[in-house]
């Protein structure tokens, strides 16, 4: 049995992830502050799901509720940690308490617009935050760590697909020079003090549980709800879409080379390999949903890209990942989730 510790653990890819390892017979510390970026009740639901557990929260606080929850969850496989990464104090127990075999760092603050809306608070949780990961991992002895990035850092990269190799030097949001400056980080914990690292540029990941900020949550409901959805540019932009269950296959078997691999710092596209415009993402959930969107064109967002598209060969070179689902599948499964959760 391994030990997986996982930051973000109560999150949309953090709980999916959670589920895979304990059904694969492994064990999970999940750390995640249950911040206010959205609701806390979904990260609260999402372990009660990974753990097969149920109960009713509506009337205590979100103190009270955590610590519950804790007590509900918590066992030898599984241990839920209410902690923030910006603090080392109580990372620094956490690594004590445990023995630790791998590290899944997926913890942070997402989203291209928000991070230009506050980007002080992005380099803090996201730079700072993940510094504490390395230095804790660096003093206490553990060597193995797969950490998100994201194809942000390409920024509007005009070769396509894009590749791990290409220049990643003009960031266009704050949330992508976060990312990028995480990666040059990591390269040099690797380089100074021998931990082994992975990498993991993520491209557009979607599916059950996705923060309802996200675009195709966000598609989804307000198509189902008859309102409009907002429509920036003219729908030609696109985004290489990925479901989650893919995410989590390419990410474990990334966990399995890293730890049974010496000197490796790899940077790692994780995609769906098959880009989809926005218009034609429209269309695919009108089409799931059996219902029409109402659209409210808008300008281009300042800080979004114009196209994403990842070159997986890399990735299918190194541990043999391609994408099981295609974005129509995906949505397939999303949509149903999503009628599931409605009612």
């Amino acid at each position: 049995m391994k030990t997986y510790l996982i930051t973000g653990g109560a999150g949309f890819i953090g709980s999916t992830l959670s589920e895979r390892i304990l059904k694969d017979g492994n064990r999970v510390i999940a750390i995640d502050n249950f911040n206010d970026f959205y609701d806390y009740k979904i990260k609260v639901k999402n372990v009660l799901e990974v753990n097969n557990k149920k109960h009713n929260f509506e009337k205590e606080s979100k103190e009270l509720t955590i610590k519950k929850l804790q007590e509900i969850v918590n066992s030898e496989n599984y241990k839920l940690e209410y902690a923030d990464i910006r603090d080392l104090k109580e990372l620094e127990r956490i690594f004590e308490e445990n023995k630790i075999d791998i590290v899944i760092h997926l913890a942070g603050l997402g989203g291209v617009r928000p991070s230009i809306e506050d980007p002080l608070l992005y380099e803090e949780v996201n730079v700072r935050g993940t510094n504490n990961i390395f230095e804790v991992m660096r003093r206490k002895g553990v060597k193995k760590i797969l950490a998100a990035s994201s194809s942000s850092v390409y920024g509007n990269n005009e070769s396509v697909p894009f590749k791990e190799t290409d220049i990643v030097d003009f960031a266009i949001s704050p949330y992508a020079a976060s990312k990028k400056a995480n990666e040059v980080l990591a390269h040099t914990y690797h380089h100074l003090f021998n931990i082994d690292v992975g990498m993991l540029r993520f491209f557009t990941v979607f599916g059950p549980r996705q923060r309802p900020d996200l675009a195709i949550y966000k598609f989804t409901k307000l198509i189902d709800e008859n309102k409009e959805i907002p429509f920036f540019g003219d729908g030609s932009t696109s985004r290489d879409y990925t479901y989650v269950d893919d995410i989590v296959k390419g990410v474990m078997l990334l966990s399995d080379y890293v730890e049974k691999n010496n000197n490796v710092y790899e940077i790692s596209n994780i995609g769906g390999n098959d880009p989809v415009s926005l218009r034609e993402m429209v269309e695919t959930i009108e089409e799931v949903l059996g219902k029409e969107a109402k659209i409210n064109y808008l300008p281009m967002q300042p800080g979004d890209v114009n196209r994403t598209y990842a070159d997986l060969t890399k990735i299918q070179n190194l541990v043999g990942y391609s994408a099981d689902n295609t974005f129509k599948e995906g949505i397939e499964k999303f949509v149903k989730w999503y009628l599931k959760e409605k009612n």
